[in-house]
């Protein structure tokens, strides 16, 4: 447990009130000493925490549990004081589990970004020096495999994957004067580049910061009992005063202060918010905390990121023609053959596909490869290369896919592959699922091009596209749409580009089943299944938990309230309304727990 206060409250006054029960039932000794001492225990860490929320100019529910430990010390009802100890420890330890927050929010941005980079000294020598230490002008080595640790200019053609960043899925071919991005991948050959500015100066190091700042501007700081508490207390206050006023019994006002303790809002509230993360996490969203999915039960605005999102972020074979008298299973088979000796994304896509169709591969040699553009090899005696596309095809090799790869054996092209990010089979449906869930408008915002866009969400029925977006892009929009509608922004994303936004709304949900990612760090609820409808599961799930809080909480208070003019009417004692407090509790869980069961 992380809050050490509240773990040292639960365990003591367990102890004490489990050892007064124990003395006085089985040993038949004066339990009040241990019970005195669990009420003073749940008394100081009680009146440090309305402390804290005086300071930030907030009172909740913790004022009514010290007035009814400083009654019930006074008139030496001890077991009321015990029991109040122990339900304001479980309440708090429960809340704490379900406002669990992530504190790696940055780690995966941070751990990311390289800390060395090869720089040539004027001596034409290599040497590691710290990334901080690179400055403007330097001229930097990135190897194979390396993250880019700054911004700078290419030296020499170079191929990036820069799907973390910008969204686009398939890697990019750059020639030498072109920029090359901070944070993008080399997944070519080595290149050299030379730095435009040092590591604060960069894209990436800009991006980091937005994260930092937006998730400071997002974190949650009202507990969700609190909001309700305080249209509770004044009244509790209120009946107490006027049964000690009109009888002049203290002890009237103890006991109403005692069954007034609202541990339905302490109890249930978390219980019924931990219900719907546990319902939702076995469903395949995890919710980062009970005030995340307060906010994500009034989600009214939907980002949806497009590569990796509504897309499964990486190329297929959607098309294969073949010169004629050729079949697609054999010019399929030259290809992979060759191209399973290479590492890049395209030439994966090939063989996954030729292992599906259950293809036999053979061996290839005199295998050269030139990153970006083509593989060459020799296959079955033969001559082969696979790669990019002559610059006009024969009719019968005419593919609309935007990406096309040409088969050549002995120089004669005998095929084209056609590839695609293909739509997820659930996203259409999922779309239709938000709409029905309440969402007032969803956005497609991807830092593809705009025809691509543009024909995804035609496909899915978004009506709104924003193409070729930038991280700040992403960030502003969330801002705007923000400051325009009172309930809640939800983005959706999986890449590094998306985590500002993420960080920034009001609620971010990150496609993290592919690992771990700066993405997932930054989200509030991050999907660990490979399918976006967990999205609309987190915000089902979210209304259900919110509603069977709010009635377990107003039903709560509603018996409360009966009760407390039952002490008022000295029909209850302080410790037979602590009694009834729990009996109270008890009802209220049973409720909130139907969440568990809530289809």
């Amino acid at each position: 447990m992380k809050d050490k206060v509240t773990a040292v409250l639960l365990y003591t006054s367990t102890t004490a009130l489990g050892l007064g029960l124990f003395l006085k039932f089985v040993l038949d000794i004066n339990p009040d000493i241990p019970w005195a001492i669990g009420g003073l225990v749940g008394l100081i860490p009680a009146i440090k925490w309305v402390v804290d929320e005086l300071k930030d100019r907030q009172m909740g529910s913790d004022i009514l549990a010290i007035f009814s430990i400083l009654g019930a010390l006074a008139i030496k009802e001890f077991f009321a004081a015990s029991v109040i100890s122990f339900m304001l420890a479980s309440g708090r330890a429960l809340e704490s589990w379900a406002e669990g927050r992530a504190d790696s929010a940055l780690k995966s941005l941070i751990d990311r970004m390289p800390k060395i980079a090869n720089r040539i000294t004027l001596n034409g020598e290599l040497e590691l020096i710290r990334v901080e230490n690179v400055a403007l002008g330097d001229r930097l080595i990135v190897k194979s495999g390396e993250i880019v640790p700054v911004d700078g200019i290419a030296q020499e053609s170079c191929y990036l994957d820069q799907s973390a960043l910008t969204g686009e899925p398939l890697p990019v071919l750059l020639n030498s004067s072109d920029s090359v991005i901070s944070g993008t991948l080399n997944a070519g050959n080595t290149f050299e580049m030379v730095a435009s500015g040092n590591v604060a100066q960069s894209t990436y190091a800009g991006i980091v910061t937005m994260v930092r700042n937006s998730r400071a501007q997002s974190s949650p700081n009202i507990r969700l009992a609190n909001k309700w508490a305080l249209r509770f207390v004044p009244i509790t206050i209120t009946v107490a005063l006027f049964a000690w006023l009109l009888t002049g019994e203290v002890k009237r006002a103890v006991a109403v202060l005692v069954v007034a303790t609202p541990c339905p809002l302490i109890l249930a509230v978390p219980i019924a918010l931990v219900a719907g993360m546990s319902r939702a996490a076995k469903s395949g969203a995890v919710i980062k905390g009970g005030a995340i999915l307060e906010k994500l039960s009034r989600a009214e605005i939907v980002l949806l990121d497009k590569t990796g999102t509504v897309t499964h972020g990486g190329p297929v074979i959607a098309e294969i023609v073949a010169l004629p008298g050729l079949t697609t299973e054999y010019v399929l088979q030259i290809a992979a053959s060759l191209d399973q000796y290479s590492p890049h994304v395209v030439a994966k896509s090939l063989v996954e596909e030729a292992k599906r169709r259950e293809i036999k591969l053979l061996t290839a040699s005199e295998i050269v490869e030139e990153h970006g553009k083509e593989v060459k090899g020799l296959v079955a005696g033969k001559k082969i290369r696979v790669g990019a596309v002559p610059d006009s095809l024969p009719k019968w090799a005419q593919i609309k896919e935007p990406l096309l790869v040409a088969l050549h054996v002995d120089e004669e092209l005998i095929a084209v592959f056609g590839l695609e990010d293909p739509i997820r089979n659930e996203s259409r449906k999922t779309v239709q699922d938000l709409y029905r869930l309440g969402i007032r408008e969803i956005v497609m915002v991807t830092g593809d091009k705009l025809d691509t866009a543009q024909a995804v969400a035609s496909e899915l029925g978004i009506k709104k596209v924003i193409a070729n977006s930038k991280p700040e892009t992403k960030l502003n929009l969330v801002h705007e749409y923000r400051n325009k509608f009172s309930g809640t922004v939800i983005v959706v994303g999986d890449g590094i580009n998306d985590a500002p936004a993420l960080a920034a709304s009001d609620v971010g949900i990150a496609m993290g089943a592919r690992g771990a990612s700066a993405a997932s760090e930054a989200a509030d609820v991050v999907i660990i299944e490979d399918s976006i409808d967990r999205v609309t599961s987190a915000i089902g799930f979210a209304k259900i938990s919110h509603r069977k809080a709010l009635q377990a909480s107003v039903g709560g208070m509603g018996l409360a309230l009966i009760a407390m003019i039952a002490a008022a009417l000295g029909k209850l004692t302080p410790s037979e309304g602590a009694i009834a407090q729990e009996l109270i509790d008890l009802i209220a869980i049973a409720w909130a727990l139907t969440t568990l069961k809530s289809k």
